[in-house]
């Protein structure tokens, strides 16, 4: 099921950006930001399995596309600061990119079932 994947490949994401945070010195607010984005998607993607309805369902997915999409603000914002490089998180965007993409799959799905 998708959706469970979703909820794996999310977990899998917050926890190699909260690795990759604890190698960044300093920056605690960029930090923080990096690190609220990329665990909100994977907590909207559960609460989404706990909807009250097909609205809320979608709902929540879109909340966690937004987070999605700014977690891979931040990792953009991380390079062009030079406070990373971009190989080093490299297998983190490409997860971010993942997750986005499930997230606009399942979300059109939702939307065409409703």
């Amino acid at each position: 099921m998708k959706e469970n994947k979703l909820v794996d490949l999310s977990m899998d994401l917050a926890v190699k950006v909260i690795q990759f945070c604890e190698t960044i010195k300093g920056h605690y607010s960029l930090v923080n930001q990096l690190e609220r984005s990329a665990t909100s998607i994977g907590a909207n993607i559960r609460e989404a399995n706990y909807a009250h309805g097909k609205a809320d369902f979608i709902a929540k997915l879109q909340i966690a596309l937004k987070e999605c999409f700014e977690t891979e603000y931040w990792l953009e914002l991380f390079i062009k600061a030079n406070l990373t490089t971009q190989d080093a998180i490299k297998e983190i965007q490409g997860s971010c990119g993942t997750v986005r993409r499930l997230l606009i799959a399942s979300i059109n799905t939702a939307k065409e079932n409703k």
